[in-house]
């Protein structure tokens, strides 16, 4: 299946530089999307395919998988519901305890842990798993312990994953990203209204030609797929979690034409809006 993107911009980065988030969400597909911060995802149920810039990862309950910062990524859950927990440490935030951060990338996945890493990854899965215990404890010192468990499993993976960066890559390389990353901007901010193949070129200073070319290129996909799919998942999260007509949720959602928006979210999610909503909320 392919995949969108979107930036993703996490709002509540405290004092502490750490935010940790305990969710409960609908299953299905999160499209693409990145951010500053370091993330770490620990699946409480289920299943979840996690894609990193192209690269799948298939993610297990009680596993855990580390996305670095400004990485394009997306999930898709197998499971009604999707309960997990994330973790953002902002890269200000690792500075302060190991100033040499930036000249080295966390790559901490299942698939990746050598043998020799094997048992470092289950005991930081432990310390995960001790993470989710506190937070149904509720201590008066929760945000004080939390943010010290967080920071232990900081540490094993600086010490045991970590990797020296890679050179910096070529300008015309660099430029790319910036520029998907405008689209992606762009689009989160415009979705609910027309969107015309020329105000995006014209946003990066291209031709409507080149930059269908270049965004194919770059994303795997056209941008018409692309526009669909990040409209379509909003379409799914307000069938879900309102009552209104599914044409109003469609319209609101920048869709104008029924047919193709039914064709387009049964591909997407193997099932018609109205059984999209029937089979999660029980609601007509």
């Amino acid at each position: 299946m392919e995949t969108t993107s979107q930036h993703e911009i996490i709002p509540s980065i405290q004092y502490t530089g750490i935010t940790i988030a305990y969710a409960t969400t609908p299953g299905g597909y999160f499209p693409l999307h990145w951010h500053e911060e370091l993330e770490i995802l620990y699946p409480l149920n289920g299943t979840a395919d996690i894609i990193i810039e192209g690269r799948k990862f298939n993610l297990l309950k009680k596993h855990m998988l580390v996305v670095e910062s400004r990485k394009v990524h997306s999930t898709y859950s197998y499971d009604e519901l999707s309960m997990f927990v994330c973790i953002h440490i902002s890269r200000k935030h690792m500075r302060q305890f190991f100033p040499e951060i930036d000249a080295w990338q966390i790559r901490c996945t299942p698939e990746d842990a050598t043998e020799k890493q094997f048992p470092v990854y289950r005991a930081t899965c432990e310390l995960l798993e001790a993470l989710t215990r506190l937070y149904m404890e509720e201590p008066l010192t929760y945000r004080m312990e939390a943010s010290g468990l967080v920071l232990q499993i900081l540490s094993r993976l600086i010490r045991f994953f970590a990797v020296r960066r890679p050179l910096p890559e070529p300008a015309e390389d660099n430029l790319a990203m910036e520029r998907i990353r405008d689209v992606i901007t762009y689009v989160e901010s415009h979705f609910r209204e027309p969107v015309a193949l020329d105000d995006v070129a014209g946003l990066l200073g291209l031709g409507k030609e080149y930059f269908c070319r270049f965004f194919r290129k770059n994303m795997g996909m056209t941008f018409l797929n692309y526009l669909n799919e990040v409209r379509l998942s909003h379409t799914y999260e307000d069938l879900l979690n309102t009552n209104a007509p599914i044409s109003e949720v469609m319209e609101a959602n920048g869709f104008t034409n029924q047919k193709l928006f039914n064709a387009a979210f049964k591909e997407l999610y193997g099932c018609t809006p109205s059984a999209a909503r029937r089979e999660r909320t029980g609601t007509p």
